[in-house]
């Protein structure tokens, strides 16, 4: 286990701190945007996640080939295949049909959230978003209920 890949997280249980190490956790981010896919990627990375960053639906699927993330992060509108074709394309792989889906979109109507959850997301949350809700959710989907200091 290599020291990087761990992550000293604290906090406060019954008035008194507490610490736990975790191993750091793999995020692949799939966003176009190169604006977005950065700023996701520096919160997530402050979070205390190791990023994996895609700029379209090939190169997330080419990502996946070589490595098995603990969630993946999807924009829905992208050139090509968009985010809920993507989401559904990662459902129906025997390697990726369980891994915890958030689609993060600037699209936050309700018929967009509706597909979204129908194509196999797990979640699905509007941009632009703040650091701390964008690690709590993600904390909470991977079951990492460690309060943020």
């Amino acid at each position: 286990m290599l020291a990087e890949n761990l992550v000293l997280a604290f906090y406060s249980s019954n008035s008194s701190l507490v610490g736990h190490w975790f191993m750091k956790r793999d995020i692949l981010v799939v966003d176009d945007e190169i604006g977005a896919l950065t700023l996701i990627g520096i919160m997530l990375e402050r979070g205390g996640f190791n990023v994996l960053k895609a700029r379209d639906a090939k190169a997330a699927l080419a990502v996946l080939d070589e490595n098995n993330p603990d969630l993946i992060i999807l924009d829905v509108m992208m050139p090509g295949m968009d985010g809920i074709e993507l989401c559904q394309v990662i459902r129906a792989r025997e390697d990726t049909s369980k891994t915890p889906v958030l689609i993060l979109s600037a699209r936050g109507d309700a018929e967009s959230i509706i597909r979204g959850i129908e194509a196999g997301a797990n979640d699905y949350l509007p941009k632009p978003i703040l650091h701390h809700d964008l690690v709590s959710r993600v904390r909470s989907m991977l079951g990492q209920n460690v309060v943020e200091g």
